[in-house]
């Protein structure tokens, strides 16, 4: 088999491959011994028809298609391999020429990965990050442990935001009674924004045991169609109110939180870790996210429709994941957001090129610096996975391997070592305030 590659305009180019005569006769064999079970002609069983009679009744020419399914599959693959083209969508395939005892040639367009022309991409600056924690942070953490500890508490005052209100409710359009606008004993966290605007906040000030006339508009983008921009009414009899009553910062307060230690002090101090903890790991991202930011604004690069599209629909395919994982399917969200497939998948191709874009640019940069996952970072990510998993190491090697997927491993790894070299490689500026930027653009005014 032999392979040549021409370049064309973009990012398409041809590729002609010849395979052997002796190769295409094998696949011609194996065609005839595929469809010959199925062949009767008088005076032989069926399966029993000898090769020239078969060829001298239909002609070799009809075993050709099938011969062409089982060669070609391998030859594109080897072809591609032996140019070292990358292609990224499915090639447009043309016989040339096809004979027995001849050489099968084939051309396949083919549209591939782009080249990259980098811009800068060492020496980038990157805003100096504070990792500080103040007294002020811990004692925000603290009380957001109290909220998550508060008790809530009837009481008979009236109702304020943040309360949780138990209540009957029934919505009327032009005097009648909608489906799915009727409820008892619902409840409900004033100012949590989950009935339709207007609605929450007229109920604030109610009395336990009192009724009420809510009036709201629905919003003209509403899920219900019918619902929609309608004005409506709703009657509220409000049975209960409970407020959250938050516990006293104190060591049994500290005790209940975690099991593990015995004062407030101990608590305060954990939560200085953790914060400082996170505030390291935020520091982590915002430099990798401001490298990655400027390399991508830097390289120029044609990127093909067909990269975007295959991102938008793993982007698309990711969506789904999530949500069946939470009881919804994709045919309940297009309703409530009003949509469909194609439109959530266009909503997807801003973000969809971008990624592709900074994929591309990490990819060049990773080549440029002969920047490869080395065998220490592959174990380590095997044995976190084994671990994850709760399966054997190689267990998982083996799985990877059978799916294809440890290159993908390996590639992922590349990109990691090769976003740490550009942080490596930036320099930390000072961060700049809101003032200070608007004196910079008053003082560049002033020049223009």
């Amino acid at each position: 088999m032999t392979a040549k590659w021409e370049k064309g305009e973009g990012n398409q180019g041809v590729l002609t491959v010849e395979v052997g005569a002796d190769e295409f006769k094998s696949a011609l064999d194996q065609a005839f011994e595929k469809v010959k079970k199925d062949v009767s002609i008088p005076g032989f069983r069926k399966g029993k028809v000898p090769r020239k009679l078969f060829e001298q009744r239909f002609g070799v020419e009809s075993l050709y298609q099938d011969a062409v399914d089982i060669v070609l599959p391998s030859a594109y693959s080897n072809a591609v391999e032996e140019a070292g083209i990358e292609p990224v969508d499915q090639p447009e395939i043309d016989i040339e020429e096809i004979e027995k005892d001849k050489p099968l040639v084939f051309t396949a367009t083919v549209e591939v990965k782009p080249e990259v022309e980098l811009g800068q991409y060492k020496g980038l600056e990157i805003e100096e990050f504070d990792t500080s924690v103040s007294e002020e942070d811990v004692e925000e953490e603290m009380e957001k442990l109290r909220e998550q500890h508060a008790d809530l508490v009837v009481t008979e005052d009236a109702a304020q935001d943040g309360d949780t209100v138990v209540f009957d409710f029934k919505g009327f359009v032009d005097g009648e009674a909608f489906e799915g606008g009727e409820a008892e004993n619902h409840s409900l966290e004033l100012g949590s924004g989950q009935f339709i605007p207007g609605f929450e906040e007229q109920m604030v000030g109610m009395e336990p045991g009192t009724e009420t006339t809510v009036e709201v508009t629905f919003p003209e983008d509403y899920h219900a169609e019918n619902l929609a921009g309608q004005a409506a009414t709703f009657n509220v009899t409000l049975h209960e109110v409970k407020r959250k009553e938050s516990p006293e910062l104190d060591d049994e307060f500290a005790v209940d939180v975690d099991e593990n230690i015995e004062t407030l002090d101990e608590l305060k101090k954990k939560k200085r870790e953790e914060l400082e903890h996170n505030k390291e790991h935020e520091k982590e991202h915002h430099e990798q996210d401001s490298v990655v930011e400027q390399v991508t604004e830097n390289a120029n690069v044609d990127i093909p429709g067909a990269m975007i599209t295959t991102e938008t629909d793993r982007m698309h395919q990711e969506m789904s994941q999530r949500f069946e994982a939470q009881g919804i399917t994709m045919d309940m969200y297009y309703q409530m957001a009003g949509t469909d497939e194609e439109g959530m998948k266009e909503q997807f191709r801003p973000e969809a090129e971008k990624r592709v874009k900074m994929n591309l640019a990490l990819e060049a940069i990773a080549d440029a610096e002969e920047i490869e996952a080395d065998d220490e970072q592959v174990e380590e990510q095997l044995d976190q996975m084994a671990e994850a998993y709760e399966r054997d190491k190689e267990e998982i090697r083996q799985l990877l391997s059978l799916q294809g997927a440890l290159d993908t491993l390996k590639s992922e790894l590349r990109m990691q070592s090769a976003l740490k070299y550009l942080v490596e490689q930036a320099v930390t500026v000072e961060a700049k305030n809101e003032e200070t930027e608007t004196e910079e653009t008053e003082e560049e005014n002033k020049q223009d």
